[in-house]
């Protein structure tokens, strides 16, 4: 009775998990170029349950204990193992402002973050400070081959190769890249991607086009659908939890008082 009780206890914090990501999935649906995660959930191992001095009546009058008779395994149900980002591309939109870039394919644009760590977006809406500086929504820096990208007033062009002009001179190439497996990046916020010790970068083999941004890859309809099952498994563990509370007080005032 009492490990029924923590089951569906466990189940209602595993649920609750899930929930976070599926509403955080949700709230980025317009988020530009949003990557949508994913719950990877794992059993908890299998316990063999056995009888201890369980005592039966044998034919006759005889009575005896089984000592250690296996039951069968069971387990104690899901928990969340981890959370997995889907790196597939969103549908492009076009805009027709010469600072909004997305990538065709896969990889990155590079950024310089405030406090000087290099990371990398696929984020291309940005604008051009006071000074010309080529920056993002929430202020980083774009890294271009010569570091950060500056750029003067006139008819900007980038090409597909990342190449920046400026009525008709060139600037400076943006700094592109790719990694050899995805789910060694982390992500920082701000649509914001870091690399860890096992991040490998390759070659960029992707494109870069002009006036264009990539939607989240987030598909609102699947996000509800994915709302509504979990809150319902949320609910029902909730009642497993009352009707498991009911008995063991009944269990302790009835019988107890018996």
């Amino acid at each position: 009775m009492v490990r029924g009780l923590y089951i569906s206890a466990l189940g209602m914090t595993t649920q609750m998990k899930i929930m976070d990501v599926v509403a955080n999935n949700i709230a980025n649906v317009n988020t530009t170029s949003y990557k949508k995660d994913i719950t990877v959930t794992r059993s908890f191992a299998e316990e063999l349950t056995r009888r201890l001095d369980d005592p039966s009546t044998a034919a006759g009058t005889w009575t005896y204990y089984i000592h250690d008779l296996p039951v069968g395994k069971w387990s104690t149900g899901l928990f969340v193992d981890d959370v997995h980002t889907d790196f597939s591309s969103g549908s492009l939109q076009a805009t027709n402002a010469p600072l909004d870039l997305a990538i065709s394919g896969n990889g990155f644009f590079a950024v310089l973050t405030a406090d000087g760590n290099e990371m990398y977006t696929r984020d291309g809406s940005f604008t051009l400070a006071p000074d010309g500086t080529l920056m993002t929504a929430e202020g980083n820096r774009v890294l271009g081959r010569d570091g950060s990208v500056v750029i003067h007033n006139g008819n900007i062009v980038i090409d597909n190769y990342g190449r920046i002009y400026s009525n008709s001179e060139y600037v400076d190439s943006l700094r592109t890249v790719d990694f050899e497996d995805y789910q060694t990046l982390r992500k920082q916020g701000d649509n914001l991607y870091k690399t860890t010790e096992d991040s490998n970068v390759i070659a960029f083999r992707g494109g870069v086009i002009q006036g264009y941004l990539e939607n989240s890859n987030v598909n609102a309809v699947r996000e509800m659908v994915d709302m509504i099952n979990v809150s319902r498994l949320y609910e029902a563990n909730q009642r497993m939890v009352s009707i498991h509370d009911q008995t063991l007080g009944k269990a302790v005032t009835e019988i107890g008082r018996k």
